[in-house]
Formats: C-alpha cells, structure tokens, sequence
C-alpha cells in the first residue's frame, strides 16, 4: 500500500456513494449488521465508515437503545456518511484514525469494520486498538475482498488499465482492495494481537449494474484508481472509464450486467 492509498478526498466520495455502494457494498454491510443484531450489540464503533453503508444498516438493524460511534479517517468521507443520518441521535461521527483510538479501555460491546483492514498501515496495531477498546467477550467483526481475479468487474477493469498503460498500469485495486486476502495472515495478526475465537468465512454475492458504463463509473471514478489515472494524464479520465465500460461489456453484455464478487467475513473475540 502506498500513503495515496487512503486518501479520499475530492469527488470521489460522491461517485463511491452513488455508483460503488449499491455495486458491491451494501450486501456485505447488511451482513455485518445482522451479525451485531443477533448479537445484541447495544455499544458499538465502527472504524472506517467511509460514507456510512454499514452505519444506516446498523441503524436499520439495533435495538433502540443501541448507541453507535461511527469514525473514519478521512472527513471528506465522513461527511457523506453524517449527512444521510443527521436524524438519528444514537449515532456519534467522530475523525479517528483506527491505529489511534481515542477511547477508553473497554468500552464497547463490539467494533466492526467494512472493507478498511485493507488500508490499515499496521494491521496488528489496529487490531490491537479494537481489541483494547472491546469489553471483555466482546466482538470484534470486518471484512476484506478476496483476490481480484474473484471479483469480475474489478478484474474486467484492472485488465482494460493494464492495456491502456501498459508501462505502467494502474494497480491500486490489486495492491491494496484485493491485496489482503490470505486467512492464515489474518488469523495470525489478530492472533497476535491477542484476539481468539476467530472465524473466516467466505461470502459470495452478485455485483449488479444498469449498464456497463455504471460499473466502470464506480470503479475508475469512485476508487483511488481515480488519482492514478489521473496522474497518468489529467484529461484520461473519461477515456479510462470508456475502456472499462467496453471491457465490461465484452464480458458480460451491453444491458444491465451482473458479475461475482467474493469477500471473507472475519470474527474474532476479546
């Protein structure tokens, strides 16, 4: 991972809310919220809420008691997040990075993350914070993506980058999205931060698109892709995402299409 690979800033949040949230998120964010349901979690922070799809399950999903403290350390993603669920009172936003937890010890009966283990500098250490921050018994649960080769849009587009720059492809998916997928490297770290009763478990869900230049949009233009192209040629952008939407579509058709996406769900006990 490079320090660019956590940076979401500018328009990107937009395009990741409205093109890569109903993409491929918001099935693995019900899952994580009905996990904490059946585990009547009533205090709960999530780290790296981005622009909140776990945060509005969860809200959907916990008793009315529940409390959440939904962090993240990027604000521009935040703000997103806080503007879609300014009414509820049970949530609190707070800016935190996730290897420095500013809370007490043991102070909640779970902490969950989405899809930002990946971008974790040290992974240990954050384990560590969550781990710290948990009641005793308490529930730590996340998810990463596998490999990118089991994601079918993701792959179709990382292969149409790699042939428009082919001295220097664009590889920010499979480095950093995709590149957090053994078990056994994750059972261990969480290991090592002192966590046992661990689970990894597979998901498998299907990625639905209107057509395939939705897809490509929410990839090259809601994903820090976005900056690489970019930087490649500032005006490329909008040719990027035409050669994603055309490998897209040579793959799975010009209407609506649909593809697989593959993640493992990680729970592990203070």
């Amino acid at each position: 991972m490079t320090a660019s690979d956590s940076v979401f800033a500018g328009s990107v949040p937009e395009f990741y809310e409205r093109y890569l949230v109903p993409l491929i998120f918001e099935p693995y964010a019900r899952e994580l919220a009905r996990r904490l349901a059946e585990a009547k979690a009533e205090r709960v922070l999530e780290t790296a809420a981005g622009t909140g799809v776990v945060t509005r399950a969860m809200a959907s999903r916990l008793s009315p008691s529940a409390r959440i403290v939904a962090t993240d350390l990027n604000e521009p993603m935040l703000d997103h997040a806080k503007a879609r669920l300014a009414h509820d009172t049970r949530i609190a936003w707070q800016q935190a990075d996730a290897e420095a937890l500013p809370f007490e010890n043991e102070n909640f009966d779970a902490v969950v993350c989405q899809f930002g283990a990946m971008f974790f500098p040290d992974k240990v250490q954050a384990y560590r914070q969550a781990r710290r921050v948990l009641k005793p018994g308490g529930l730590f649960i996340f998810n990463v993506w596998d490999k990118i080769s089991e994601n079918d849009f993701a792959d179709a587009v990382a292969q149409a980058l790699a042939q428009m720059f082919p001295d220097d492809p664009p590889r920010f998916m499979e480095r950093t999205p995709h590149g957090y997928h053994e078990p056994e490297q994750i059972r261990g770290e969480l290991e090592s931060a002192g966590f046992s009763g661990i689970s990894i478990e597979a998901q498998d869900e299907i990625s639905r698109a209107p057509t395939p230049h939705d897809a490509a949009i929410a990839y090259c233009q809601g994903t820090l892709w976005r900056n690489e192209i970019e930087k490649r040629g500032a005006t490329r952008l909008q040719e990027a995402t035409h050669r994603a939407a055309d490998a897209i579509a040579k793959r799975f058709g010009t209407g609506a299409v649909k593809g697989r996406i593959r993640a493992f769900v990680i729970t592990a006990t203070r």
